[in-house]
């Protein structure tokens, strides 16, 4: 008798302790967040320290507590800058990762391609350097941390004649084999110069993997600009602001935002002295813009990214966005479990309606009816190899929500 009971004792006590290991399962389920990133391919350059950013966010948030109490998991997918990868990634976070949302894709080739994708599966995607304008308007899932480019370039223009710089005829040159390149340069530069009522020729276009570009400037001088606007990656905006310069340009060269990355100093060279670019992040705005431009420098010379010294604008969106997703899961009471993951990746959208978000991009952030945020603009000029803050533009207002 006495031995039924304590054989019926331990089963309880057995019992008990898996039903407390359980609910201590439960209470320990992580937060997963997928991160679409380029780390190979045509974008490494300006895209493979967005996986620092975002580290550095997690590993704040999650040294705090984490979110709602829940730790978050990121996991990760380089899609070595091809559109079909990043499709793809995105249907590995939500099939077999559990992912809740995703910080990406990073291009807007990629994010062309992944946001039917998630559209379909029913999870949040924020890419931080998709700047196309019109990717998010058709998908409910879809949202940007990221500042049009249409936007920028017109505020650039705003800033040029404003501080009376010439600008009464330009000429236009852009990477046709790149997506925000050959959009801007065949559709938004050509229409916005138009719209302000400047001279504009035909656009000249070169590739990525163009080595000798001295027919294409020995074209676009021939027209006798005052400005050059250029669209391309940085280092194809290098080979073309040095050809300019050796073929006698003394004008100005402009651009939105697709090469204006304080890293690519080295690749421009003293050539660049007058480069004006717009740009989406100023990382001596305030203390913590420069806490974060210190712990970026710090970050990846640890990882070896030893010419990531400053932060590009798609770094600090990056950055932002894990705050973003923190504050949506917040709102919405995510927690993590599995069997809740359909119902709280459409909470985290419902919870970004109408939000209002603070980050090192900049205060009380909103997004518009095409779920893409409103961010300020900073002009930058380039001289002595300084990045130089020449003019800044506030966000729009907010309206929505």
């Amino acid at each position: 008798m006495f031995k039924r009971k304590r054989s019926s004792m331990k089963a309880t006590i057995s019992l008990i302790a898996l039903l407390m290991a359980g609910a201590g399962t439960a209470m320990a389920q992580d937060i997963v967040i997928g991160l679409n990133m380029v780390k190979s391919g045509a974008l490494k350059t300006v895209g493979e320290a967005t996986e620092t950013s975002v580290d550095i966010a997690v590993d704040e948030i999650n040294a705090k507590g984490g979110i709602n109490g829940h730790k978050i998991k990121l996991v990760k997918y380089d899609t070595g800058s091809d559109p079909k990868q990043a499709a793809t990634a995105t249907q590995k976070f939500v099939q077999d990762d559990n992912a809740l949302a995703v910080i990406g894709p990073f291009s807007s080739a990629e994010a062309a391609v992944a946001f039917p994708v998630g559209e379909r599966l029913g999870v949040v995607q924020i890419p931080n350097a998709a700047s196309a304008p019109g990717l998010t308007g058709n998908f409910s899932y879809a949202w940007r941390l990221t500042a049009d480019e249409g936007t920028q370039f017109t505020r650039l223009l705003n800033t040029l004649k404003a501080k009376n710089i010439p600008i009464a005829k330009a000429e236009i040159m852009y990477v046709s084999d790149e997506r925000v390149s050959n959009v801007s340069g065949t559709q938004f530069y050509p229409a916005i110069l138009k719209a302000a009522g400047i001279s504009v020729g035909e656009p000249v276009a070169f590739q990525l993997k163009s080595f000798d570009l001295s027919p294409q400037v020995s074209q676009v001088l021939e027209r006798k600009p005052d400005v050059v606007a250029l669209a391309g990656t940085p280092d194809s905006a290098g080979k073309v602001i040095k050809e300019l310069r050796r073929q006698g340009f003394k004008g100005r060269v402009i651009g939105s935002q697709i090469f204006a990355d304080p890293n690519s100093l080295e690749l421009f060279g003293r050539d660049a002295d007058g480069l004006l670019i717009v740009a989406g992040f100023w990382g001596d705005r305030n203390d913590a813009t420069r806490s974060f431009v210190k712990k970026y420098a710090e970050e990846n010379a640890k990882r070896g990214l030893t010419s990531k010294k400053s932060p590009h604008h798609t770094d600090a969106w990056g950055y932002d966005i894990v705050y973003l997703l923190k504050q949506a899961m917040e709102k919405g009471n995510v927690t993590g479990d599995p069997s809740k993951a359909a119902v709280e990746r459409t909470a985290i959208r419902d919870a970004l309606k109408g939000i209002r978000f603070t980050g090192i991009s900049g205060e009380n952030i909103c997004f518009n009816a095409a779920r893409d945020a409103r961010l300020p603009g900073f002009i930058i000029e380039i001289s002595d190899l300084k990045w130089n803050l020449f003019d800044q533009h506030p966000a729009e207002a907010c309206t929505e929500g």
